[in-house]
């Protein structure tokens, strides 16, 4: 297996006598989309910087891309950011800052760069506009072009979608999954949970600087291991589906959901779902529809 995109063991970051970070392991492996999560004070930003190499670790250790992300020059090519407040300088057309920070980062062809990468986050008419005159929206859009030059293999984004309209924030949701079928790894620090949730392989629940809780989304929201279905009519007989192959309780919530837990080690989800699907429809039970864990927002909830 190759080595982690990113690997943190036991990672401490102190001001002062604060602990903004306290004894944090994780690993994102290359290629995925990573979620940070958690509410305010819980240290995702301090765990975001560090991992950019803004911030050196007090205690611990942390590798990014195989090298300390500190050390200067470390990261270079490797590693694209959006921090979450950027802010594009004044005196400059969009289109020739994009060019000169290609130069910079000693990028072949600096000003295809630029428009390669205004191109994909939609804004290639702001190509001769001044950053002074952008909305909210583009200037968020032509920072995270600047992420995306030169193609870097780890591309680390702090609420990207914050203050955007739907559509825009949809645009840019398009590209992050554009970036995983390259094979890109993400990582993504955001409150908005719904929107993680659809767009993270694995996360990292965080709250008062300690990890609550980290794995695959699907672990996260047990899909593994739960579903429930919205019954429209009819009498749900439990005993009845207790008795169903890898059913390992059911019990209805309310009088239209049923929520079953199941035995996901040893049964595979669709076929323990179609089981009790099966056997509703054949007792006279109508179902509106099954949704399989729980929301994200809810795990979050009941760790934080």
């Amino acid at each position: 297996m190759s080595e982690p995109a990113i690997d943190l063991v036991n990672v401490t970051r102190r001001f002062g006598a604060k602990s903004a970070v306290d004894g944090v392991s994780l690993t994102v492996q290359r290629g995925q989309v990573y979620g940070l999560i958690g509410p305010n004070g819980a240290g995702k930003t301090t765990t975001f910087s560090m991992m950019c190499g803004y911030l050196r670790p007090s205690g611990g250790t942390l590798r990014v891309m195989g090298v300390n992300p500190w050390v200067d020059g470390a990261l270079k090519g490797k590693l694209g950011v959006l921090p979450q407040d950027a802010v594009l300088p004044g005196g400059w057309k969009v289109g020739p800052l994009l060019t000169y920070w290609a130069r910079l980062s000693g990028l072949d062809r600096p000003e295809q760069e630029a428009r390669g990468s205004l191109e994909k986050v939609g804004l290639m008419e702001a190509w001769g506009v001044d950053t002074h005159a952008l909305s909210h929206g583009m200037a968020k859009r032509a920072a995270l072009a600047q992420a995306l030059m030169g193609k870097p293999p780890l591309v680390l984004l702090d609420e990207p979608t914050a203050g955007l309209d739907p559509r825009i924030a949809n645009q840019v949701r398009q590209v992050i999954r554009e970036l995983r079928d390259q094979h890109t790894t993400v990582v993504v620090s955001s409150h908005n949970l719904q929107e993680l949730e659809q767009l993270c392989d694995a996360a990292a629940i965080l709250d008062r600087g300690r990890l609550a809780q980290a794995g695959t989304m699907a672990e996260l929201t047990s899909q593994t291991a739960e579903f429930r279905v919205q019954v429209a009519s009819g009498t749900v007989i439990i005993p009845e589906l207790h008795a169903l192959p890898g059913v390992t309780s059911a019990r209805m919530e309310g009088e239209t959901l049923l929520h079953v837990r199941f035995d996901g080690q040893n049964h595979k989800p669709e076929e323990v779902i179609s089981r009790v699907v099966g056997h509703l429809l054949q007792t006279g039970v109508l179902i509106l529809g099954v949704s399989r864990g729980h929301r994200l927002e809810e795990r979050v909830l009941q760790l934080t």
